[in-house]
């Protein structure tokens, strides 16, 4: 592995941290050939829309497309699911040649007939934005027809990144915030952004805030329904989770709503702590900073315990960390941190400049910072800094597995909450279990280290 030269085009978006001056480019295009571990627009676009549980989710494109939406989250639904359902126009040479614009309004129909969904959104692929069907104009024939919402998701897009997806899925739920009734909603009330209900991580979240008299009007989009985003319009603070697919809708409801937001992480015990606060400072409410205090405090002494015993076994053992946005990595250097472990690798897809300055200063000097990577770049440097646990999505497992390494799956295929005070002692759990396996012996890596003594 230490043959492997970096692609000259890409040593700009690589930082070592080692003292010289911070200087790291990001938010280009992947570089063809790279084999980069983005996700296209389309994928982007249905992370943040399919957890809409009594929505229609409709692909027009080719069947390998739907490929990324059978039943590969772990977004949980309290009622409907329809979400787990996955649809497709399923494109073929005689549509792409001459249309597929009929075939698309006779699925919308037989689909909506069937299922009586409360709203239907369409995903275009790249194949669609070439032939040039008309998806806007069946979409609103058919919303006309059925008296439903049927959106239009403009996800196609050979250049553009899982990013554009965000924007993409952010514009279609601007269609609805705003057209249904406020009546009766608290003035202490919120919109839970970016959180997606990872194995019923969004139904914790938003107990803390009903705990502390916070009314949670909509949960975009972790177990959301389109009657709650229709009325998110009435909540007074919008509370973005994951910023890199949510800022942008914020921003529009802040704009033409007044909506105020702010960016919080529900990852380890500080973050957590830190959102619950923000949201009772933000109110000001002598009762709810109150009631916030006792369950902070409650919380922390129940897990404390627990977490010595495993930080004393994983103090000094080093991490990598590759995620979505950068904001995940954030916490996950300050959780790890919590457990005694150290950040030596850490990047992300979609991270802007400032994104990267502020985990420079968070990293120690050498840890290595890198924006929109490929598998044997990360190779490279997991296996020069000799880490413990790889931290990553569902791409960047089999790659840790064949190095010999340690995983923990933070993306949204995982099944185990790692959100909140009791996602803080599933985390020390999942990362104690996996870094001190006793399998990691027979490994290629550590016969390889054997070898050598």
């Amino acid at each position: 592995m230490n043959s492997i030269q970096i692609l000259e085009e890409r040593k700009s978006q690589i930082h070592c941290n080692n003292g010289e001056p911070f200087d790291i480019k990001c938010e280009k295009h992947s570089i063809a050939g790279s084999v980069s571990q983005r996700a296209c627009v389309f994928c982007g676009s249905r992370v943040v829309l399919y957890p809409i549980a009594d929505a229609l989710h409709l692909i027009h494109g080719p069947i390998g497309c739907a490929a990324y939406t059978w039943d590969i989250r772990g977004s949980l639904s309290s009622g409907p699911e329809l979400h787990r359902l996955s649809f497709s126009t399923d494109l073929q040479e005689n549509n792409i040649i001459f249309g597929g614009e009929k075939k698309l309004y006779r699925a919308l129909c037989e689909l909506i007939d069937r299922h009586d969904p409360n709203a239907a959104f369409v995903y275009a692929t790249c194949i669609v934005g070439i032939i040039g069907d008309d998806m806007d104009a069946v979409c609103k024939r058919v919303s006309a027809e059925k008296n439903i919402p049927v959106i239009p998701v403009h996800s196609e897009g050979f250049k553009g990144t899982k990013k554009d997806g965000y924007r993409a899925a952010c514009e279609a739920l601007a269609c609805l915030v705003g057209t249904g009734q406020t009546d009766s909603i608290s003035p202490y009330s919120i919109n839970i952004l970016g959180d997606f209900n990872i194995a019923g991580e969004t139904w914790m979240v938003k107990n803390y805030y009903e705990s502390m008299g916070v009314e949670v009007v909509a949960t975009i989009t972790g177990d959301g329904r389109i009657a709650d985003i229709q009325r998110a319009h009435g909540a007074k603070l919008n509370v973005v989770q994951c910023s890199g697919s949510m800022m942008y809708l914020a921003k529009i409801m802040e704009e033409k709503y007044g909506i105020p937001f702010i960016r919080v992480s529900y990852l380890g015990i500080e973050d957590t702590s830190a959102a619950l606060y923000n949201v009772a400072q933000f109110f000001g409410n002598e009762e709810i900073l109150t009631k916030t205090d006792n369950l902070i405090t409650a919380e922390v002494s129940r897990i404390t315990p627990g977490l010595d015993k495993y930080k004393n076994k994983l103090t000094g053992k080093k991490a990598a960390i590759y995620v979505g946005g950068a904001f995940k990595a954030f916490s996950l250097i300050k959780t790890l941190n919590c457990l005694g472990m150290k950040t030596v690798l850490v990047g992300s897809q979609t991270g802007n400049k400032d994104d990267y300055r502020k985990l420079k200063e968070m990293c120690e000097p050498g840890t290595v910072i890198i924006d929109d990577a490929n598998p044997l770049e990360l190779s490279r440097f997991v296996l020069e800094k000799n880490v413990d646990i790889f931290i990553g999505g569902v791409k960047e497992r089999p790659l840790a597995y064949k190095l010999g390494i340690g995983f923990c799956d933070h993306n949204h295929q995982r099944r185990i909450t790692l959100a909140g005070f009791e996602g803080m002692i599933n985390f020390a759990k999942e990362v104690y279990s996996s870094v001190l396996s006793p399998v990691w012996q027979f490994t290629p890596r550590m016969e390889k280290e054997r070898s050598a003594l």
